[in-house]
């Protein structure tokens, strides 16, 4: 026979209400008390159902993590890390595919809103300003993740965009490039990694850059490298910089319909180093991001609020760091010779 909360109340001689209270904490119950529901509970064999606890709580125990494209397979990456650290502590996430859609954002934040989850992991790709969010989720607890929004005091997990644009750049001028292309992300992630790129370039003895601004995408990349295939096929840029590995890999597919060959014709770094990074043809150099680790700490810093064990704003920076592949080689101005 299933053993019930009211079975319970009555071998303890205390109210239904009390029990729950006992179980929920939200309640102060006195110890004697809380000791005759537990040695009732343990007489009877006992064991509250999840869904009774959440319920008593106010709490779903169920985490959104916004991402622009689950296809993609950086953001994959981070889902996956996400419920890794969602069900270690007994959590389940929602996944929610924006593709870089503002009404579907929009909608799924105001779902959001509306409790039917606890709180929300959000790397959307195309952030709004703080006014925007706070207006769609509220005082709703929030994390962002690779992602920074200007004036937003959010909990924030992010990769070390700046030095990662460093390290790219001092490993061009290490290989003996001086001009070089940048293919930037829009937003704040994007320009700490140009700016990063950019300081470490020009302390170098670079050339004057330049610098051309997209998506995270391949069909960016294709777009954004179109306008500089005759400059490239004439010499003037021996290096390209992406802000993300799909802009790199999508310029990369442009370059090649048009007769050109990465790395003989001009080198390339990317940022995040993706499935994608490893296995295309020529394999991608690139800055690796701890995308699982970026979802993993982003759902434990969310969770540790939620449960009332942090109550400071959390700003945490991950280390990145530069793998080589063969996307980017030595420059051999000889192989430039009759270009000009």
């Amino acid at each position: 026979m299933m053993v019930s909360i009211a079975d319970v109340a009555e071998k303890a001689g205390v109210s239904q209400t009390t029990v729950s209270h006992a179980l929920s904490g939200k309640r102060k119950v006195s110890d004697a008390v809380k000791q005759r529901v537990e040695a009732a509970m343990a007489a009877l064999d006992y064991v509250p159902s999840r869904s009774a606890q959440n319920l008593a709580l106010g709490m779903t125990r169920i985490l959104a993590v916004l991402v622009p494209d689950i296809g993609n397979g950086y953001f994959a990456q981070l889902a996956k890390g996400a419920e890794a650290a969602a069900i270690a502590r007994g959590y389940n996430i929602l996944v929610c595919g924006t593709g870089y859609d503002n009404a579907r954002e929009v909608q799924y934040l105001e779902m959001i809103h509306s409790r039917a989850v606890d709180g929300v992991i959000y790397t959307a790709g195309e952030p709004p300003t703080e006014a925007e969010l706070s207006r769609v989720l509220g005082g709703m607890p929030t994390v962002l993740v690779d992602e920074e929004i200007e004036g937003a005091e959010l909990a924030s997990v992010v990769s070390d965009n700046e030095h990662g644009g460093k390290l790219a750049a001092e490993h061009l001028l290490a290989l003996g490039h001086r001009s070089v292309l940048i293919l930037g992300v829009t937003g704040v992630v994007g320009t700490r990694r140009a700016a990063g790129f950019r300081a470490a370039w020009t302390a170098g003895g670079g050339d004057p850059l330049e610098h051309t601004l997209g998506s995270v995408t391949a069909e960016s990349g294709r777009e954004c490298i179109a306008p500089y295939v005759e400059r490239i096929r004439n010499g003037e840029f021996s290096a390209v910089f992406a802000g993300s590995d799909l802009m790199a890999l999508g310029a990369i597919e442009v370059l090649r319909e048009q007769g050109l060959t990465v790395p003989r014709d001009v080198s390339f770094v990317g940022f995040d180093d993706s499935t994608d990074a490893r296995y295309a043809s020529p394999a991608l150099t690139t800055v690796r991001q701890d995308v699982l680790g970026l979802g993993g700490r982003a759902v434990t810093m969310l969770i540790d609020e939620l449960e009332g064990i942090t109550t400071e704003t959390q700003h945490i920076v991950l280390p990145v760091e530069l793998i080589e592949r063969e996307s980017a080689v030595r420059f051999a101005p000889a192989r430039n010779e009759g270009k000009q």
